[in-house]
C-alpha cells in the first residue's frame, strides 16, 4: 500500500455536565459526542527507515508535542514496528476550538498506520493507546456517537438526531486548563442516566462550561449571543467554537450570509458513524 488519505472528523459535545472533581484534579463528566462530516485530512505514506515525519507542522507546536507524531511513535513502541511514515496534514479545524481536532488527528493516525503497517490491532487496543494521548481520543478511535462518562473515556454507543449545524469560531483559542481550573466552574451537577439525557433531547441539553467560558472569553460570549439570536446555540467542549442546529442544509447556509467578518464558520451534518471508519471499511 503506497498511501492512505483519511478524514479526521470534528466532534460536537451536544451536552456536557461536570459532576465532580477527582483527587488527581481531573473532572468527572457526562457528555454526548457526535461527529461531523467536516474535519482535517491526513495523507499517510509508509517509510522503511522508521522515521516519523509530519508536514506541515503546527505553528508553535513542536513535533514532540504534536498528537499525530506522538500517536505514531506510541504505535511503534507498543508493537515493535520498524516502519515509519510521512504524514501530510491538511488542517481545517481551529486549534483550541472544542472540536477535538488534535484528538481526531491522533485517532486517524492510529487507525491509518495500523492499516498501513498491517498491524491488525483491535479497536479496543487502539482505544487503550488513544487514552494515553488524551481523554477524547478513544471516541474517535471507536467511531460511533457516544454517551461518555468518567473523564470522557467510558463510552456507550448511542444514536442521536442528525441535524445540520452551523459552527462558528470567534477567532480565539480557549485554554482548556484555564476553564477547568477556574474557581467559578460548576462542578456539582447531579449525575443523570443516559436514558434521561436522551429522553430530554436537544432543547434541554446544556454545557456546564459555558458560563465560565463566557466570563473568561468575552469574544465567545459575543459569538454565543450573536448565534443565539438566530437559533438555539451552545458551546462545544470548552470552546471556543459555538454551534446551532437546523432542519436543513439550506437553513444553515442562509445564516452564514449574515456572518460578521470577525468570525469564521462552516456548515456540517451531524453523523452517528465516523467518516474515518467508513473510509477504512471498518465497523465501529
Amino acid at each position: 500500500m503506497k498511501e492512505l488519505v483519511l478524514p479526521a472528523p470534528a466532534k460536537l459535545n451536544r451536552m456536557l455536565h461536570i459532576t465532580g472533581r477527582r483527587p488527581d484534579g481531573y473532572h468527572e463528566l457526562q457528555t454526548l459526542f457526535q461527529f461531523l462530516d467536516h474535519g482535517d485530512e491526513l495523507c499517510l505514506r509508509p517509510r522503511r527507515d522508521g522515521v516519523i515525519r509530519l508536514a506541515p507542522g503546527l505553528s508553535g507546536v513542536p513535533d514532540s508535542d504534536n498528537l499525530i507524531v506522538r500517536a505514531a511513535r506510541l504505535l511503534q513502541d507498543e508493537t515493535g514496528c520498524r516502519l515509519g511514515a510521512d504524514i501530510h496534514l491538511t488542517k481545517r479545524l481551529p486549534m483550541g476550538g472544542g472540536l477535538g481536532g488534535g484528538s481526531s488527528d491522533a485517532a486517524t493516525t492510529l487507525l491509518g498506520l495500523d492499516r498501513l503497517w498491517q498491524l491488525d490491532l483491535t479497536l479496543d487496543r487502539l482505544a487503550e493507546l488513544g487514552l494515553q494521548l488524551g481523554a477524547d481520543v478513544p471516541v474517535f478511535v471507536r467511531g460511533h456517537a457516544a454517551w461518555a462518562e468518567g473523564v470522557g473515556e467510558r463510552l456507550t454507543p448511542v444514536t442521536l438526531d442528525t441535524p445540520w449545524f452551523v459552527v462558528v469560531h470567534p477567532g480565539i483559542e480557549v485554554a482548556t486548563a484555564a476553564v477547568f481550573g477556574a474557581a467559578q466552574l460548576t462542578r456539582n451537577t447531579a449525575p443523570i442516566t443516559m436514558a434521561r439525557a436522551l429522553q430530554g433531547g436537544a432543547p434541554s441539553w446544556h454545557n456546564d462550561c459555558e458560563p465560565t467560558v463566557r466570563s473568561l472569553y468575552p469574544q465567545v460570549a459575543e459569538a454565543l449571543d450573536w448565534l443565539g439570536r438566530r437559533a438555539p446555540a451552545m458551546l462545544t467542549g470548552t470552546g471556543a467554537c459555538v454551534f446551532a442546529w437546523f432542519d436543513s442544509d439550506a437553513e444553515a447556509k442562509r445564516l452564514l450570509a449574515d456572518l460578521p467578518g470577525r468570525y469564521t464558520a462552516f456548515t456540517a451534518r451531524g453523523l452517528n458513524l465516523s467518516p474515518l471508519h467508513a473510509a477504512l471499511g471498518r465497523r465501529p
